[in-house]
C-alpha cells in the first residue's frame, strides 16, 4: 500500500485552441452574416463532431438549454465550470500488484490527450486546472494486475483531478477508482489500450451524501485489445460520469457496464458514446437503474455512432430503470447513428418500469413475504451487472450496498396497487 502527496507542479502554458468558426463544421459563412453569432451556428448533427478543445475559455458560457446539459442542475454545478479549480495533487492510497505502477507526472505528460479532448465546459475547466497527472501502468506480465486507488480527501473546495491509465501490449488487468468522501470535483480520466491488452476499468461513485463529481472517460482501444468500462454511483448529491469510447483499430472490443441507485434528491447522470471507426469492431452497453424517494432523478444517453470505416461492426447498447416509488425521474435516451450498410448487427433499447407483478406473484407464492420478495427483484436486476466486474470482493461490497440502499428507503417503498389506488 502506499499513500503520496507530491509537491505542487506547475501548469505549463498551452497554446489558445483556436475560435468556433466555419471551419469546426466544413462549411462557410452565410452571406446574409451574423453566422458567427452563438446563436446562428449550424447545431452538430452527428455525435463525433462536437467540438473538442483543452481550453477553457474556447467553450461558451453553460445556460442549460444545450442538450448536454439540458437535466443537469447547474446551481450545483456552477463551481466547476466557472474556472479557477484546484488542480494540484491530492492524497490517495494505492493498492496494486507487482506489475503496476501509480506514479504522478507532471501536468505537460506527453501521455495527456492521447485518448481525447473534453467536448464541455466541465471536462475543459479540469482540463485547464491540472497542475499534475496520475499515471496508472498495466505492464505486460503473465499475471492478472490489479490496482485499486482509493480517493476520499477532496474536501468541499472546487477541485480538478487527472488521470491516465495506459495498459501496455498485451497486458491484462483491473483498475478501480474507489471515490469516497465529500468532494466538490471535475476530473478527466484518459484510458489507453493498446494493441492485445485485455483491460477492466471500475469507477466506484460512493460519496458522501454532499458531493458532487463530475467526470469525464476518454477511452482508446487499440488493434485487437478489449475493455470493459464499468461505472457504479450510489453516493453522493451530483454525480456526472460521461464515459466515451473509440474503436480506432480493426478488432477492438468493449463492454460498458453501469449500476446506479437515486435516493431522495439525489442526481445521477451517465453519457456514454462508443465510436465504431474501424473494421470488425464489437460494442455492447448495459447500464441498469433503481430509484427511490421523492426527487430522485437518473439520465441515461447513450450514442453509438458507426462510422464509414466500420464495415463488420457488431454493436448494441441497452438501458434499464427500475421505478421503487412515486415522486422519480428516469430520462433515458438511446441515439444510433449508422454510416455504413456493411455490418453485422446494430441495435439499442430502454424502458423504465414499476416491479414486475408476475416476478412478486411468483415468490410470494412460494412463501416468500412481500417485503423480501421486492428485495430480491431489486438485487436480481442490478447484480446481473455488478457481477460483471469479475473482482469477488467488490462486487459482494457493492450488493451489500444496493442492499443498505433498500433498507434505508424501506418505509418509502410503494407497492403498484398502493400507487394506482
Amino acid at each position: 500500500m502506499s499513500s503520496t502527496t507530491p509537491p505542487h507542479i506547475d501548469q505549463p502554458i498551452e497554446p489558445a485552441a483556436p475560435a468556433q468558426g466555419a471551419e469546426q463544421h466544413g462549411a462557410g459563412a452565410h452571406s446574409d452574416g451574423g453566422w458567427d453569432a452563438p446563436d446562428k451556428k449550424i447545431p452538430v448533427q452527428t455525435r463525433s463532431e462536437r467540438f473538442q478543445s483543452g481550453d477553457l475559455e474556447a467553450f461558451p458560457t453553460v445556460t442549460g438549454r444545450e442538450v448536454n446539459w439540458k437535466f443537469a442542475p447547474l446551481a450545483k454545478l456552477q463551481p466547476l465550470l466557472d474556472g479557477g479549480l484546484d488542480g494540484s495533487a491530492y492524497r490517495f492510497l494505492a493498492r496494486q500488484s507487482d506489475g503496476a505502477d501509480v506514479e504522478w507526472g507532471r501536468s505537460d505528460d506527453p501521455r495527456v490527450g492521447t485518448a481525447g479532448l473534453p467536448e464541455d465546459r466541465a471536462a475543459a475547466a479540469a482540463w485547464t486546472a491540472r497542475d499534475a497527472v496520475l499515471a496508472v501502468t498495466v505492464k505486460a506480465t503473465e499475471a492478472h494486475e490489479f490496482i485499486t486507488i482509493t480517493r476520499s480527501d477532496f474536501g468541499t473546495q472546487p477541485r480538478a483531478a487527472h488521470t491516465v491509465i495506459t495498459a501496455e501490449p498485451h497486458a491484462q488487468g483491473i483498475v478501480v477508482l474507489d471515490n469516497r468522501g465529500s468532494a466538490l470535483l471535475s476530473e478527466n480520466i484518459e484510458i489507453v489500450v493498446q494493441d492485445g491488452a485485455r483491460l477492466t476499468v471500475v469507477s466506484l461513485q460512493d460519496w458522501d451524501d454532499d458531493a458532487v463529481h463530475v467526470s469525464t472517460h476518454f477511452a482508446e482501444v487499440g488493434r485487437d485489445a478489449f475493455l470493459k468500462h464499468v461505472v457504479v454511483s450510489l453516493g453522493g448529491d451530483v454525480i456526472r460520469v460521461n464515459p466515451s469510447t473509440h474503436l480506432g483499430a480493426q478488432g477492438a472490443d468493449t463492454e460498458m457496464y453501469g449500476v446506479y441507485f437515486a435516493d431522495a434528491g439525489q442526481y445521477i447522470e451517465q453519457q456514454v458514446y462508443v465510436n465504431h471507426d474501424a473494421p470488425n469492431t464489437r460494442g455492447r452497453v448495459n447500464y441498469k437503474g433503481a430509484l427511490q424517494g421523492k426527487g430522485a432523478h437518473t439520465v441515461w444517453i447513450g450514442d453509438v455512432l458507426i462510422g464509414s470505416a466500420g464495415d463488420g461492426t457488431d454493436s448494441y447498447e441497452q438501458n434499464r430503470n427500475l421505478v421503487l416509488t412515486d415522486g422519480t425521474r428516469a430520462d433515458s435516451i438511446p441515439n444510433l447513428e449508422i454510416e455504413t450498410g456493411n455490418i453485422e448487427g446494430a441495435g439499442h433499447a430502454s424502458a423504465t418500469g414499476r416491479f414486475d407483478d408476475e416476478q412478486l406473484f411468483y415468490l410470494q407464492a412460494r412463501g416468500i413475504p412481500e417485503e423480501e420478495a421486492r428485495r430480491l427483484v431489486v438485487l436480481g436486476f442490478l447484480v446481473e451487472v455488478i457481477q460483471k466486474i469479475g473482482a469477488p470482493e467488490l462486487e459482494e461490497r457493492l450488493i451489500a450496498a444496493v442492499e443498505q440502499e433498500l433498507a434505508d428507503g424501506r418505509s418509502a417503498v410503494v407497492a403498484p396497487a398502493e400507487a394506482d389506488a
